[in-house]
């Protein structure tokens, strides 16, 4: 029996060329939602979380119409949020990044993921299949968490809009990256989000 957790990017949302903080899906988020709805359509999902901000809302809404019989549900500790500050042991490649985010918003990211950590990452008896919505930064901190690589690893990790992560875990087993990013649900002109274009 196996403990599955699938991490979605939301689809991309129509004010992230301006800089917003959130917005609605725009046509390409729209058509990516429904893309990854269709790619997990066959998943008996438990299980279905959010983040309550409205790009991700609208991605799990697109799974509800495509899988009627889920009900999505936000929770808070899916929020956009950062992790960690700059460490003795991050790049200084990374500092500019840090320049616009008070260390009030780190404080809040760390314990935020520390608690989603507790909530999600925990082993669950029988087979399961949890669906979880959320932003590129939440995803690289399970992910790193489970590679259990350096806290500022999760600067490395990047998900496109949409993309597919998968974790399981095997009874007496650690948990275990499955796929990372998977992308084949949609074409190329629909790969958006990531800090480079992925190759086709």
């Amino acid at each position: 029996m196996t403990h599955y957790i699938y991490l979605v990017r939301h689809g991309e949302h129509q004010d992230a060329e301006h800089g917003l903080v959130d917005g609605p899906l725009s046509p390409r988020g729209r058509r990516q939602a429904a893309l990854i709805a269709d790619r997990l359509s066959g998943v008996p999902f438990d299980a279905v979380w959010h983040s309550p901000l409205m790009r991700a809302a609208q991605t799990a809404s697109a799974v509800a119409d495509r899988m009627p019989s889920l009900s999505p549900q936000p929770s808070a500790l899916l929020f956009d949020c950062v992790p960690t500050g700059m460490t003795e042991e991050t790049p200084a490649v990374f500092e500019p990044f840090f320049g616009s985010v008070t260390e009030a918003e780190i404080e809040a990211g760390s314990a935020q993921m520390e608690d989603a950590v507790s909530e999600f990452l925990v082993r669950k008896s029988g087979e399961v299949h949890e669906l979880l919505i959320t932003h590129n930064f939440v995803i690289s901190w399970f992910v790193r968490e489970v590679l259990q690589a350096p806290a500022w690893r999760w600067m490395t990790l990047n998900q496109a809009n949409c993309g597919l992560t998968v974790l399981a875990q095997r009874k007496g087993r650690p948990w275990a990256l499955v796929s990372h990013n998977d992308l084949a649900h949609l074409p190329f002109e629909l790969r958006t989000g990531l800090p480079e274009a992925p190759p086709v």
